[in-house]
């Protein structure tokens, strides 16, 4: 069922990696704040791989909410998307330590966070559908 609080989670995560975004940026420079979609004119092939993972990771929860019938399903697309942001991490972790001090970033921006949030939002919403699943389960066993 789409009212289900898996749906308010999975759909708090597209927000978060979809819309989110566009709000808060990833670090700033000495001369501009660099936003995730400010990355696909880079040059660099990790620092444009950054904005596909962010949207793919939006795509997946939209589509994971509408897979309310096929619940097995739905959780294994939150895992794949708690990979996904969890390999984004990494990418922008090592992006973070790699760039040089002061020269080029002067301070990190709350946009590397945001896929900690989706992840702990795909967690919780994964465990909802556990609950569901095994609610279902146990009421077959009863038939």
């Amino acid at each position: 069922m789409i009212q289900r609080i898996q749906t308010v989670y999975l759909f708090l995560a597209s927000i978060v990696s979809g819309g989110l975004i566009f709000v808060f940026n990833l670090w700033n420079t000495v001369k501009e704040k660099i936003f995730v979609v400010n990355l696909f004119s880079k040059e660099v092939f990790t620092l444009k791989v950054i904005p596909f993972m962010f949207i793919i990771s939006a795509i997946l929860s939209i589509v994971s909410i509408f897979l309310f019938k096929n619940r097995k399903l739905q959780f294994v697309i939150g895992r794949i998307i708690i990979l996904i942001n969890l390999f984004l991490l990494g990418l922008l972790i090592y992006l973070s330590l790699n760039v040089s001090g002061e020269t080029m970033v002067s301070e990190k921006g709350i946009g590397m966070f945001l896929p900690i949030v989706v992840i702990l939002l795909i967690v919780l919403a994964n465990k909802a559908i556990k609950k569901d699943e095994d609610l279902v389960k146990s009421v077959d066993r009863l038939r």
